[in-house]
Protein backbone atom coordinates (compact mmCIF):
# COMPACT_ATOMS: atom_id res chain seq x y z
CA UNK A 1 0.00 0.00 0.00
CA UNK A 2 1.20 3.46 -1.10
CA UNK A 3 0.64 6.78 0.03
CA UNK A 4 -3.37 8.16 -1.42
CA UNK A 5 -2.57 10.17 -3.81
CA UNK A 6 -5.09 12.95 -3.34
CA UNK A 7 -5.16 16.47 -3.05
CA UNK A 8 -4.63 16.85 0.56
CA UNK A 9 -1.17 14.28 0.52
CA UNK A 10 -0.20 16.51 -1.95
CA UNK A 11 -0.36 19.59 -0.02
CA UNK A 12 0.90 18.05 3.06
CA UNK A 13 4.00 17.31 0.73
CA UNK A 14 4.10 20.46 -0.89
CA UNK A 15 4.06 22.37 2.26
CA UNK A 16 7.91 22.07 3.33
CA UNK A 17 9.24 23.15 -0.05
CA UNK A 18 6.50 26.27 -0.09
CA UNK A 19 7.35 27.53 3.29
CA UNK A 20 11.12 27.20 2.30
CA UNK A 21 10.32 29.38 0.00
CA UNK A 22 8.44 31.73 1.66
CA UNK A 23 10.91 32.52 4.11
CA UNK A 24 13.85 32.94 1.04
CA UNK A 25 11.51 34.97 -1.15
CA UNK A 26 9.52 36.67 0.63
CA UNK A 27 10.99 37.27 4.26
CA UNK A 28 14.33 36.96 2.83
CA UNK A 29 15.27 35.12 5.41
CA UNK A 30 19.15 33.40 4.37
CA UNK A 31 18.74 29.61 3.94
CA UNK A 32 20.67 28.61 7.60
CA UNK A 33 17.59 29.96 8.90
CA UNK A 34 15.10 28.92 6.70
CA UNK A 35 16.42 25.54 5.77
CA UNK A 36 16.05 24.01 9.52
CA UNK A 37 12.62 25.19 9.49
CA UNK A 38 11.20 23.00 6.60
CA UNK A 39 13.09 20.14 8.02
CA UNK A 40 10.88 20.54 10.60
CA UNK A 41 7.72 20.84 8.63
CA UNK A 42 9.14 18.25 6.48
CA UNK A 43 9.02 15.85 9.43
CA UNK A 44 6.04 16.97 10.64
CA UNK A 45 4.46 16.44 7.42
CA UNK A 46 6.13 12.70 7.47
CA UNK A 47 4.79 11.66 10.93
CA UNK A 48 1.21 12.90 10.82
CA UNK A 49 0.21 12.25 7.72
CA UNK A 50 2.51 9.77 5.60
CA UNK A 51 3.12 7.22 9.10
CA UNK A 52 6.39 7.48 9.58
CA UNK A 53 8.52 6.72 13.05
CA UNK A 54 10.97 8.34 14.90
CA UNK A 55 13.11 5.65 14.37
CA UNK A 56 12.60 5.72 10.57
CA UNK A 57 13.31 9.86 10.70
CA UNK A 58 16.20 9.08 12.96
CA UNK A 59 18.13 6.67 10.12
CA UNK A 60 16.60 9.09 7.11
CA UNK A 61 17.90 11.96 8.68
CA UNK A 62 21.21 10.65 9.50
CA UNK A 63 21.66 9.35 5.93
CA UNK A 64 20.96 13.13 5.11
CA UNK A 65 23.74 14.09 6.75
CA UNK A 66 25.87 11.57 5.43
CA UNK A 67 24.81 13.43 2.17
CA UNK A 68 25.70 17.14 3.40
CA UNK A 69 29.02 15.62 4.72
CA UNK A 70 30.06 14.81 0.98
CA UNK A 71 29.15 18.49 0.05
CA UNK A 72 30.78 19.76 2.61
CA UNK A 73 34.34 18.15 2.15
CA UNK A 74 34.03 20.03 -1.34
CA UNK A 75 32.87 23.48 0.18
CA UNK A 76 35.49 23.49 3.21
CA UNK A 77 38.32 23.27 1.12
CA UNK A 78 36.92 25.14 -1.89
CA UNK A 79 37.13 28.20 0.35
CA UNK A 80 40.23 27.40 1.84
CA UNK A 81 42.12 27.34 -2.26
CA UNK A 82 39.86 30.60 -2.55
CA UNK A 83 41.08 32.10 1.06
CA UNK A 84 44.97 31.17 -0.16
CA UNK A 85 44.91 32.64 -3.11
CA UNK A 86 43.07 35.84 -1.62
CA UNK A 87 45.64 35.81 1.05
CA UNK A 88 48.52 36.10 -1.60
CA UNK A 89 46.80 38.97 -3.25
CA UNK A 90 46.79 36.88 -6.34
CA UNK A 91 43.57 38.06 -7.64
CA UNK A 92 44.84 41.34 -8.05
CA UNK A 93 47.35 39.64 -10.59
CA UNK A 94 44.66 37.13 -11.98
CA UNK A 95 42.19 40.48 -12.75
CA UNK A 96 45.42 42.01 -14.99
CA UNK A 97 45.95 38.92 -16.79
CA UNK A 98 42.47 38.90 -17.97
CA UNK A 99 42.33 42.37 -19.10
CA UNK A 100 46.00 41.34 -20.97
CA UNK A 101 44.18 38.87 -22.35
CA UNK A 102 41.07 40.61 -23.72
CA UNK A 103 40.29 44.47 -22.75
CA UNK A 104 36.65 43.69 -23.60
CA UNK A 105 35.44 43.53 -20.12
CA UNK A 106 31.89 41.46 -21.42
CA UNK A 107 34.41 38.46 -22.89
CA UNK A 108 35.59 38.57 -19.97
CA UNK A 109 32.85 37.78 -17.76
CA UNK A 110 31.38 35.53 -20.24
CA UNK A 111 35.20 33.57 -20.23
CA UNK A 112 35.52 33.23 -16.43
CA UNK A 113 31.50 32.68 -15.53
CA UNK A 114 30.58 30.78 -18.54
CA UNK A 115 33.08 28.91 -20.67
CA UNK A 116 35.69 28.43 -17.35
CA UNK A 117 32.97 27.05 -15.16
CA UNK A 118 31.67 24.88 -18.10
CA UNK A 119 35.38 23.60 -17.86
CA UNK A 120 35.04 22.95 -14.26
CA UNK A 121 31.58 21.23 -14.54
CA UNK A 122 32.91 18.86 -17.17
CA UNK A 123 35.67 17.39 -14.50
CA UNK A 124 34.48 17.72 -11.45
CA UNK A 125 31.23 19.51 -10.24
CA UNK A 126 30.15 19.00 -6.95
CA UNK A 127 29.36 22.66 -6.33
CA UNK A 128 33.92 22.81 -7.71
CA UNK A 129 32.41 25.78 -10.83
CA UNK A 130 30.93 28.18 -7.71
CA UNK A 131 33.53 27.82 -5.80
CA UNK A 132 36.21 28.85 -7.73
CA UNK A 133 33.96 31.28 -10.20
CA UNK A 134 32.41 33.32 -7.86
CA UNK A 135 36.07 34.62 -5.96
CA UNK A 136 37.59 35.19 -9.57
CA UNK A 137 34.48 36.82 -11.00
CA UNK A 138 34.85 39.43 -7.78
CA UNK A 139 38.43 39.70 -8.64
CA UNK A 140 37.64 41.26 -12.16
CA UNK A 141 35.11 43.54 -10.47
CA UNK A 142 31.58 42.16 -10.63
CA UNK A 143 30.00 42.82 -7.77
CA UNK A 144 29.55 39.97 -5.33
CA UNK A 145 25.63 38.74 -5.56
CA UNK A 146 26.27 38.73 -9.37
CA UNK A 147 29.28 37.25 -9.22
CA UNK A 148 26.84 34.38 -7.66
CA UNK A 149 24.50 34.62 -9.91
CA UNK A 150 26.90 34.54 -13.46
CA UNK A 151 28.57 30.88 -12.65
CA UNK A 152 25.05 29.58 -11.70
CA UNK A 153 23.91 30.48 -15.32
CA UNK A 154 27.01 29.61 -16.59
CA UNK A 155 27.29 25.58 -15.20
CA UNK A 156 23.95 24.87 -14.86
CA UNK A 157 23.97 23.11 -19.03
CA UNK A 158 26.78 20.74 -18.31
CA UNK A 159 24.97 19.40 -15.15
CA UNK A 160 24.21 16.09 -17.02
CA UNK A 161 27.16 15.26 -18.82
CA UNK A 162 28.93 17.29 -16.89
CA UNK A 163 31.59 15.37 -14.22
CA UNK A 164 32.66 12.84 -16.79
CA UNK A 165 28.30 12.13 -17.16
CA UNK A 166 27.95 11.00 -13.81
CA UNK A 167 24.38 12.34 -13.67
CA UNK A 168 23.51 10.88 -16.87
CA UNK A 169 24.94 7.32 -15.45
CA UNK A 170 22.43 7.40 -12.63
CA UNK A 171 20.17 7.92 -15.03
CA UNK A 172 20.93 5.16 -17.51
CA UNK A 173 21.33 3.00 -14.53
CA UNK A 174 18.14 3.73 -13.16
CA UNK A 175 15.98 3.27 -16.09
CA UNK A 176 18.08 0.09 -17.52
CA UNK A 177 19.28 1.95 -20.71
CA UNK A 178 23.20 1.55 -19.78
CA UNK A 179 25.08 0.66 -23.35
CA UNK A 180 21.90 0.55 -25.34
CA UNK A 181 20.81 2.09 -28.62
CA UNK A 182 17.80 3.83 -26.54
CA UNK A 183 20.29 5.42 -24.61
CA UNK A 184 21.86 7.27 -27.93
CA UNK A 185 18.12 8.43 -28.65
CA UNK A 186 17.76 9.63 -24.79
CA UNK A 187 20.66 11.48 -25.82
CA UNK A 188 19.79 13.55 -28.48
CA UNK A 189 17.03 14.33 -26.85
CA UNK A 190 19.06 15.64 -23.67
CA UNK A 191 21.24 17.63 -25.49
CA UNK A 192 19.35 19.32 -27.91
CA UNK A 193 17.49 21.19 -24.74
CA UNK A 194 20.48 21.04 -22.93
CA UNK A 195 22.12 23.17 -26.24
CA UNK A 196 19.04 26.16 -25.94
CA UNK A 197 19.97 25.63 -22.24
CA UNK A 198 23.46 26.80 -22.80
CA UNK A 199 22.62 29.47 -25.39
CA UNK A 200 19.95 31.27 -23.40
CA UNK A 201 22.49 31.10 -20.58
CA UNK A 202 25.03 32.68 -22.31
CA UNK A 203 22.57 35.64 -23.70
CA UNK A 204 21.15 36.38 -20.33
CA UNK A 205 24.66 37.46 -19.13
CA UNK A 206 25.12 39.51 -21.79
CA UNK A 207 21.92 41.22 -21.20
CA UNK A 208 22.87 41.56 -17.78
CA UNK A 209 25.70 43.14 -18.13
CA UNK A 210 24.27 45.90 -20.14
CA UNK A 211 20.93 45.02 -21.21
CA UNK A 212 20.09 45.04 -25.46
CA UNK A 213 23.56 46.58 -25.88
CA UNK A 214 25.17 44.13 -24.21
CA UNK A 215 23.20 41.49 -26.09
CA UNK A 216 23.98 42.79 -29.79
CA UNK A 217 28.31 43.60 -28.23
CA UNK A 218 27.95 40.02 -26.77
CA UNK A 219 25.75 37.56 -29.09
CA UNK A 220 28.56 37.03 -31.70
CA UNK A 221 30.83 34.75 -28.35
CA UNK A 222 27.49 33.67 -27.46
CA UNK A 223 26.54 31.74 -30.52
CA UNK A 224 30.15 30.94 -31.20
CA UNK A 225 30.80 29.41 -27.79
CA UNK A 226 27.51 27.64 -27.68
CA UNK A 227 27.80 25.86 -30.97
CA UNK A 228 30.97 24.84 -29.52
CA UNK A 229 29.26 23.90 -26.04
CA UNK A 230 25.91 22.34 -27.16
CA UNK A 231 26.25 21.33 -31.02
CA UNK A 232 30.02 19.57 -29.57
CA UNK A 233 28.00 18.01 -27.23
CA UNK A 234 25.11 16.79 -28.89
CA UNK A 235 27.75 15.39 -31.07
CA UNK A 236 29.95 13.37 -29.29
CA UNK A 237 26.88 12.18 -27.32
CA UNK A 238 26.56 9.48 -29.86
CA UNK A 239 29.89 8.00 -29.34
CA UNK A 240 31.21 8.59 -25.62
CA UNK A 241 29.15 10.03 -23.20
CA UNK A 242 31.14 10.59 -20.68
CA UNK A 243 33.53 12.87 -21.94
CA UNK A 244 30.66 14.74 -24.00
CA UNK A 245 30.50 17.54 -22.00
CA UNK A 246 34.13 17.45 -20.81
CA UNK A 247 35.46 17.24 -24.19
CA UNK A 248 33.31 20.36 -25.50
CA UNK A 249 34.04 22.37 -22.85
CA UNK A 250 37.78 21.57 -23.82
CA UNK A 251 37.73 23.15 -27.14
CA UNK A 252 35.86 26.08 -26.01
CA UNK A 253 38.30 26.71 -23.30
CA UNK A 254 40.86 27.17 -26.07
CA UNK A 255 38.97 28.58 -28.20
CA UNK A 256 37.88 31.68 -26.52
CA UNK A 257 41.44 32.70 -26.62
CA UNK A 258 40.65 33.08 -30.59
CA UNK A 259 37.49 35.28 -30.01
CA UNK A 260 39.82 37.56 -27.74
CA UNK A 261 42.19 38.15 -30.53
CA UNK A 262 39.10 38.57 -32.96
CA UNK A 263 38.76 42.39 -34.15
CA UNK A 264 35.19 42.63 -32.18
CA UNK A 265 36.75 42.01 -28.82
CA UNK A 266 40.26 43.13 -28.79
CA UNK A 267 39.70 46.57 -28.15
CA UNK A 268 39.03 47.66 -25.09
CA UNK A 269 35.25 48.17 -24.15
CA UNK A 270 32.75 48.16 -21.31
CA UNK A 271 29.45 49.85 -20.57
CA UNK A 272 30.53 52.30 -17.22
CA UNK A 273 27.26 52.27 -15.42
CA UNK A 274 26.81 48.52 -15.73
CA UNK A 275 24.85 47.38 -12.54
CA UNK A 276 26.81 44.48 -12.70
CA UNK A 277 30.27 45.70 -11.79
CA UNK A 278 31.95 47.51 -9.12
CA UNK A 279 34.34 50.13 -10.71
CA UNK A 280 36.23 50.20 -7.46
CA UNK A 281 37.54 46.53 -7.78
CA UNK A 282 38.24 47.03 -11.71
CA UNK A 283 40.16 49.96 -11.26
CA UNK A 284 42.49 49.69 -8.40
CA UNK A 285 45.72 49.07 -8.76
CA UNK A 286 48.27 46.73 -8.07
CA UNK A 287 50.27 47.53 -5.00
CA UNK A 288 51.28 44.31 -3.01
CA UNK A 289 53.25 41.60 -4.48
CA UNK A 290 53.80 43.31 -8.09
CA UNK A 291 56.23 40.58 -8.65
CA UNK A 292 53.83 37.40 -9.07
CA UNK A 293 53.00 36.82 -12.20
CA UNK A 294 49.92 35.46 -14.26
CA UNK A 295 51.06 31.87 -13.66
CA UNK A 296 51.90 31.66 -10.21
CA UNK A 297 48.61 33.77 -9.85
CA UNK A 298 46.76 30.71 -11.26
CA UNK A 299 48.88 27.72 -9.59
CA UNK A 300 45.85 26.67 -7.46
CA UNK A 301 43.81 26.64 -10.09
CA UNK A 302 46.45 24.81 -12.51
CA UNK A 303 47.09 22.11 -9.65
CA UNK A 304 43.29 21.67 -9.12
CA UNK A 305 42.85 20.61 -13.36
CA UNK A 306 46.19 18.58 -13.72
CA UNK A 307 45.52 16.78 -10.60
CA UNK A 308 41.24 15.91 -11.50
CA UNK A 309 42.58 15.01 -14.88
CA UNK A 310 45.13 12.63 -13.64
CA UNK A 311 42.97 10.92 -11.24
CA UNK A 312 39.60 10.76 -13.30
CA UNK A 313 41.19 10.52 -17.00
CA UNK A 314 43.71 7.43 -15.93
CA UNK A 315 41.79 4.54 -15.72
CA UNK A 316 44.30 2.47 -13.64
CA UNK A 317 45.21 4.76 -11.10
CA UNK A 318 41.25 5.70 -10.71
CA UNK A 319 40.70 2.70 -10.15
CA UNK A 320 43.43 1.91 -7.81
CA UNK A 321 42.66 4.70 -6.04
CA UNK A 322 38.98 4.17 -6.14
CA UNK A 323 39.37 0.91 -4.28
CA UNK A 324 39.26 2.41 -0.99
CA UNK A 325 35.46 3.61 -0.06
CA UNK A 326 34.05 4.48 3.20
CA UNK A 327 29.94 4.44 4.20
CA UNK A 328 27.85 3.35 6.60
CA UNK A 329 25.40 0.68 7.40
CA UNK A 330 21.70 1.12 7.68
CA UNK A 331 18.71 -0.93 7.91
CA UNK A 332 15.57 -1.09 6.24
CA UNK A 333 13.17 1.45 7.50
CA UNK A 334 9.45 1.44 6.46
CA UNK A 335 6.40 3.96 6.61
CA UNK A 336 3.21 2.67 7.97
CA UNK A 337 2.01 2.86 4.12
CA UNK A 338 4.55 0.28 3.20
CA UNK A 339 7.12 2.83 1.73
CA UNK A 340 10.31 0.63 2.13
CA UNK A 341 14.07 1.55 1.73
CA UNK A 342 15.77 -1.17 1.72
CA UNK A 343 19.12 -1.87 3.76
CA UNK A 344 22.54 -1.26 3.00
CA UNK A 345 25.24 -2.37 3.94
CA UNK A 346 27.32 0.55 2.25
CA UNK A 347 25.21 4.14 2.15
CA UNK A 348 26.17 5.70 -0.90
CA UNK A 349 29.84 5.15 -0.46
CA UNK A 350 32.95 7.79 -0.43
CA UNK A 351 36.10 7.29 -2.22
CA UNK A 352 37.82 10.12 -0.37
CA UNK A 353 41.43 9.91 -2.92
CA UNK A 354 39.08 10.45 -5.93
CA UNK A 355 36.68 13.06 -4.55
CA UNK A 356 36.38 16.27 -5.68
CA UNK A 357 37.25 17.79 -2.20
CA UNK A 358 40.23 15.92 -2.18
CA UNK A 359 41.33 17.29 -5.33
CA UNK A 360 40.56 21.20 -3.59
CA UNK A 361 42.59 20.30 -0.55
CA UNK A 362 45.32 19.16 -2.37
CA UNK A 363 45.77 21.82 -4.45
CA UNK A 364 45.12 24.72 -1.86
CA UNK A 365 47.67 23.43 0.40
CA UNK A 366 50.19 23.23 -2.53
CA UNK A 367 49.36 26.84 -3.48
CA UNK A 368 50.04 27.65 0.38
CA UNK A 369 53.11 26.06 0.28
CA UNK A 370 53.99 27.53 -2.68
CA UNK A 371 52.86 31.51 -1.50
CA UNK A 372 54.22 31.15 1.42
CA UNK A 373 57.81 29.64 0.92
CA UNK A 374 57.94 32.25 -2.30
CA UNK A 375 56.85 35.56 0.57
CA UNK A 376 53.58 35.94 -0.86
CA UNK A 377 52.03 34.57 2.10
CA UNK A 378 53.30 36.65 5.37
CA UNK A 379 53.59 35.67 9.15
CA UNK A 380 50.01 34.80 10.61
CA UNK A 381 48.57 34.28 7.24
CA UNK A 382 47.63 30.52 7.92
CA UNK A 383 45.68 31.58 11.53
CA UNK A 384 44.06 34.52 9.10
CA UNK A 385 43.02 32.13 6.57
CA UNK A 386 41.64 29.54 9.02
CA UNK A 387 39.44 32.17 10.83
CA UNK A 388 38.19 33.22 7.75
CA UNK A 389 36.98 29.65 6.49
CA UNK A 390 35.20 29.02 9.82
CA UNK A 391 33.74 31.95 9.71
CA UNK A 392 32.14 31.30 6.40
CA UNK A 393 31.57 27.65 6.75
CA UNK A 394 29.81 27.70 9.45
CA UNK A 395 26.42 28.99 8.78
CA UNK A 396 26.33 27.13 5.37
CA UNK A 397 27.22 23.55 6.88
CA UNK A 398 24.14 24.64 9.05
CA UNK A 399 22.06 24.94 5.98
CA UNK A 400 22.90 22.42 4.09
CA UNK A 401 23.08 19.50 6.19
CA UNK A 402 19.34 21.58 6.73
CA UNK A 403 18.26 20.89 3.24
CA UNK A 404 19.86 17.77 2.75
CA UNK A 405 17.88 15.79 5.34
CA UNK A 406 14.65 17.46 4.64
CA UNK A 407 15.17 15.92 0.82
CA UNK A 408 15.83 12.46 2.28
CA UNK A 409 13.00 12.55 4.10
CA UNK A 410 10.83 13.87 2.06
CA UNK A 411 12.27 10.87 -0.62
CA UNK A 412 12.31 8.24 1.89
CA UNK A 413 8.77 8.82 3.22
CA UNK A 414 6.68 9.31 0.03
CA UNK A 415 5.99 12.96 -0.05
CA UNK A 416 8.44 13.80 -2.88
CA UNK A 417 6.73 10.60 -5.11
CA UNK A 418 3.41 11.91 -4.01
CA UNK A 419 3.99 15.00 -5.26
CA UNK A 420 5.07 14.11 -8.62
CA UNK A 421 2.53 11.39 -8.84
CA UNK A 422 -0.39 13.50 -7.96
CA UNK A 423 0.73 16.18 -10.74
CA UNK A 424 1.18 13.32 -13.27
CA UNK A 425 -2.68 12.30 -12.75
CA UNK A 426 -4.05 15.56 -13.00
CA UNK A 427 -2.30 16.25 -16.21
CA UNK A 428 -2.67 12.92 -18.12
CA UNK A 429 -1.23 13.06 -21.62
CA UNK A 430 -0.23 17.07 -21.02
CA UNK A 431 2.24 15.26 -18.81
CA UNK A 432 4.82 15.62 -21.57
CA UNK A 433 5.01 19.50 -20.79
CA UNK A 434 5.34 18.20 -17.18
CA UNK A 435 8.51 16.13 -17.31
CA UNK A 436 11.05 18.81 -17.41
CA UNK A 437 9.55 20.87 -13.90
CA UNK A 438 9.54 17.09 -12.52
CA UNK A 439 13.61 16.99 -13.20
CA UNK A 440 13.62 20.73 -11.95
CA UNK A 441 12.04 19.84 -9.03
CA UNK A 442 14.48 16.94 -8.14
CA UNK A 443 17.45 19.27 -8.50
CA UNK A 444 15.77 22.34 -6.34
CA UNK A 445 15.00 19.62 -3.75
CA UNK A 446 18.46 17.78 -3.44
CA UNK A 447 20.62 20.24 -5.21
CA UNK A 448 22.04 17.07 -7.37
CA UNK A 449 21.07 16.59 -11.15
CA UNK A 450 22.01 13.34 -10.02
CA UNK A 451 19.82 12.81 -7.32
CA UNK A 452 17.50 14.38 -9.36
CA UNK A 453 17.65 11.38 -11.87
CA UNK A 454 17.54 8.71 -9.04
CA UNK A 455 14.66 10.13 -7.42
CA UNK A 456 12.76 10.51 -10.62
CA UNK A 457 13.94 8.94 -13.79
CA UNK A 458 12.39 5.25 -12.84
CA UNK A 459 8.84 7.28 -12.35
CA UNK A 460 9.29 9.68 -15.86
CA UNK A 461 10.13 6.21 -17.53
CA UNK A 462 7.14 4.46 -15.84
CA UNK A 463 4.50 7.29 -16.49
CA UNK A 464 5.54 7.68 -19.97
CA UNK A 465 5.16 3.88 -20.60
CA UNK A 466 1.68 4.11 -18.90
CA UNK A 467 0.42 7.24 -21.01
CA UNK A 468 1.97 6.09 -24.09
CA UNK A 469 4.39 8.89 -24.08
CA UNK A 470 8.04 8.99 -26.65
CA UNK A 471 10.37 7.45 -23.63
CA UNK A 472 13.22 8.98 -25.06
CA UNK A 473 11.76 12.76 -25.14
CA UNK A 474 10.51 11.88 -21.34
CA UNK A 475 13.41 11.14 -20.33
CA UNK A 476 15.27 13.57 -21.65
CA UNK A 477 13.13 16.08 -20.39
CA UNK A 478 14.31 14.84 -17.22
CA UNK A 479 17.75 14.95 -17.09
CA UNK A 480 17.80 18.72 -18.92
CA UNK A 481 15.03 19.91 -16.25
CA UNK A 482 17.47 18.61 -13.70
CA UNK A 483 20.01 20.55 -14.99
CA UNK A 484 18.40 24.01 -15.23
CA UNK A 485 17.88 22.71 -11.45
CA UNK A 486 21.35 23.56 -11.03
CA UNK A 487 20.37 27.43 -11.58
CA UNK A 488 18.31 27.05 -8.06
CA UNK A 489 19.83 24.75 -6.45
CA UNK A 490 20.00 25.80 -2.53
CA UNK A 491 22.93 24.10 -2.13
CA UNK A 492 24.77 25.86 -4.85
CA UNK A 493 23.85 29.19 -4.30
CA UNK A 494 24.68 28.94 -0.19
CA UNK A 495 28.13 28.04 -1.39
CA UNK A 496 28.33 30.59 -3.84
CA UNK A 497 27.01 33.27 -1.16
CA UNK A 498 29.50 32.03 1.02
CA UNK A 499 32.66 31.98 -1.59
CA UNK A 500 31.19 36.06 -2.14
CA UNK A 501 31.31 37.05 1.28
CA UNK A 502 26.84 37.66 1.09
CA UNK A 503 25.50 34.64 3.29
CA UNK A 504 21.74 35.17 4.01
CA UNK A 505 21.20 37.17 0.47
CA UNK A 506 20.81 33.73 -1.18
CA UNK A 507 16.54 35.12 -1.53
CA UNK A 508 18.02 37.71 -3.87
CA UNK A 509 19.90 35.71 -6.10
CA UNK A 510 16.87 33.30 -5.99
CA UNK A 511 14.86 36.21 -7.10
CA UNK A 512 17.08 36.75 -10.60
CA UNK A 513 17.81 33.12 -11.44
CA UNK A 514 14.24 31.40 -10.60
CA UNK A 515 12.35 33.08 -13.11
CA UNK A 516 14.79 32.38 -15.82
CA UNK A 517 14.71 28.66 -14.66
CA UNK A 518 11.15 28.83 -14.67
CA UNK A 519 11.44 30.26 -18.35
CA UNK A 520 13.85 27.77 -20.11
CA UNK A 521 11.72 24.89 -18.29
CA UNK A 522 8.58 26.65 -19.76
CA UNK A 523 10.33 26.85 -23.24
CA UNK A 524 11.37 23.25 -23.08
CA UNK A 525 8.32 21.99 -21.93
CA UNK A 526 7.18 23.77 -24.65
CA UNK A 527 9.10 21.95 -27.38
CA UNK A 528 8.41 18.77 -25.80
CA UNK A 529 4.59 19.01 -25.93
CA UNK A 530 4.56 20.23 -29.48
CA UNK A 531 6.70 17.77 -30.67
CA UNK A 532 5.13 14.57 -28.90
CA UNK A 533 1.31 15.67 -28.77
CA UNK A 534 0.79 18.57 -31.33
CA UNK A 535 2.96 17.42 -34.25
Amino acid sequence: MNPPVSLFMWIMASLPIAILLLLMLRFQWGAAKAAPIGLFVAISVAIISYRANWHMIALEGAKGIWNAFTILIIIWPAILIYEVTDEAKAFEVFRKGMQAFTANELLQILSIGWVFVSFLQGITGFGVPIAIGVPLLIGIGVRPIWAVIIPLLGHAWAGTFGTLAVAWQSLMLQTGFVGTTMANNIAIWATGLIWLINFIAGAAICWFYGGGKGLRRGLPAVIFISIIHGGGQMILSQFNQTLAAFLSTCIALGMVSLIGRSKLYRERWAIENSDMMDRRIRDRGIEEHSDITFHEAFLPYYALTGITLLILLVAPLNRILGSWRIGFAFPMTATGYGIINPSTDLYLPLSPLTHAGTFLLIAGLLGYYYFYRRGYIGEGGGRRIGVRIIRKTAPSTIAIVGLLMMSRIMSSTGQTAVLAAGTAKVFGKYYSALSPFIGLLGTFVTSSNMSSNILFGEFQQTTARILELNEAAILGAQTAGGAIGNLIAPGSTILGATTAGILGQEGSVLRKTLPIALGITSICSIIVFLILIVA
